[in-house]
């Protein structure tokens, strides 16, 4: 299972290298100015996706999601011990009441 999540991480390190590289080689090309039109849209638009991309990556390598699937497990965990202990102790009220 490690081997599995190493390789899904190297994954996301090679991905965010990739957009880091395409962010760094296409920032100083892309124009910036005021008056620049539909030019500078894309650019803003194309370095906003490429930020969103990165985080996204940075996001997955941190293990964030781990933490919260850890926590969600334990949630579901309570739920469900607090379920069996209402299925016992309605199965003991039936049985005294036969």
């Amino acid at each position: 299972m490690k081997t599995v999540k190493k390789k899904s991480k190297l994954k996301h390190v090679v991905y965010l290298i990739l957009a880091l590289a395409m962010l760094v080689y296409a920032l100083p090309m892309i124009s910036f100015e005021p008056g620049g039109g539909w030019v500078s849209a894309f650019g803003a638009v194309w370095a906003a996706f490429a930020f969103l991309v990165i985080g996204a990556h940075l996001h997955f390598i941190l293990g964030v999601n781990e933490e919260k699937q850890r926590a969600l497990d334990a949630v579901r965990r309570a739920k469900l011990r607090d379920l069996q202990m209402k299925w016992a102790a309605e199965g003991g009220k039936q049985e005294q009441s036969l």
